[in-house]
């Protein structure tokens, strides 16, 4: 992978951006490059057996006849770089050690800004208890924390989690981030998207409104530019780490619904009522909000959701897919005209690409 390849590929993704939404009439986009190399925060392999050696793994799937061929994997350069060196340490552990390599089918990494490394061990068999000891002499060894997994096995030697520390402006935050929960595989593009919503806020003296909220990625630097904040988020895995992010970073006024979009559009419009809105304390009658802010999933954002969407002064849509941005806009577009646009390389070296739009009110 060569620079003039990075700058090929975003090229081609700035010019599909540009075409898809020219006829919304946008402002200039922003471009937001990504590291070329080592930008990856997790990362996936198979562990392939073959007679007595063993090595990590990818498949690369034809596109005459589907079929599959590995891909042995001996560095994985658009990963971190503590998990490339951790890479070579781990295999030859599980080469060495019976009770470690024996039947192990996948290898999961998770790395943090922080330097926090968490590493599942996904097993086709039962995990024995010469395991656990194994594992625990290989996790202080190296410094990192281990999960085993096989079915219905699942074992936490220490943490099931590891602190992510993201810079914002002027401000550093820390977050809770859990083995199989989502995450922002690109952290350092990461920080780049919750700048630029910042920024998109224009400071706002109302209160703001976040659907799809997930740990609170971006929740807790959009505090800092309201008076008050009502996250949503319907995970309850990831409603506890929003709420522990908010106290371990001394917040005080972000409250959290456990409530999905649609519902909380039916609270919103007085046509259900939720006890577990009562139960958390939220009166939604107290709030004066003039934005909302979205980061919804791929699929983007249901009808009734985009009506209530359009009753807003201003409207922060993140989006990790162009294609449900671009119908949503259709929408949007009736009552709202777009006032900054953003291309953050989330994912170089793929078709994929995050976009981020500023609505406000025409």
């Amino acid at each position: 992978m060569t620079s003039s390849a990075y700058q090929q590929q975003l090229q081609s993704k700035i010019e599909r951006i540009e075409n898809q939404f020219s006829c919304y009439q946008p402002p200039q986009l922003e471009v937001f490059t990504s590291q070329e190399q080592h930008f990856r925060m997790r990362a996936e392999f198979r562990i392939w057996h073959e007679q007595d050696d063993m090595f990590y793994a990818m498949f690369e799937r034809s596109t005459l006849d589907k079929s599959k061929k590995v891909i042995r994997i001996d560095e994985f350069p658009i990963a971190d770089l503590r998990i490339n060196q951790l890479m070579p340490v781990l295999l030859d552990a599980f080469k060495r050690i019976p009770a470690l390599g024996h039947r192990l089918f996948e290898v999961h990494f998770l790395a943090s800004l922080k330097g926090e490394m968490l590493v599942t061990l996904v097993y086709h068999r039962p995990i024995e208890p010469e395991w656990e000891v194994a594992a625990k002499e290989l996790q202080q060894q190296l410094d990192i924390k281990l999960i085993g997994r096989s079915r219905k096995q699942k074992i936490v030697l220490s943490e099931e989690f590891i602190i992510e520390e993201l810079q914002v402006l002027d401000q550093r935050y820390q977050y809770k981030q859990f083995e199989s929960s989502f995450t922002q595989p690109n952290a350092k593009v990461c920080e780049k998207m919750l700048q630029w919503a910042c920024e998109a806020s224009n400071g706002a003296e109302n209160d703001l409104l976040e659907l799809y909220c997930g740990n609170g990625n971006f929740t807790l630097p959009l505090s800092k530019h309201f008076r008050r904040v009502l996250a949503t988020e319907v995970a309850k895995s990831s409603v506890y780490a929003a709420q522990w992010n908010i106290e371990q970073n001394q917040i005080d006024n972000i409250q959290i619904a456990r409530l999905s979009a649609e519902e909380f559009t039916q609270a919103y419009l007085g046509t259900r009522e939720f006890r577990r809105l009562q139960e958390a304390g939220i009166d939604l009658q107290s709030y004066d909000f003039e934005t909302v802010f979205v980061d919804p999933p791929r699929a983007g954002i249901d009808d009734d959701t985009l009506q209530l969407l359009q009753s807003f002064k201003r409207i922060i849509y993140i989006s990790c897919n162009p294609d449900t941005l671009f119908e949503n806009l259709k929408c949007l577009s009736q009552t709202h005209r777009i006032t900054k646009f953003a291309l953050f390389d989330q994912f170089p070296y793929t078709h994929h690409v995050e976009c981020g739009v500023l609505l406000e009110k025409i």
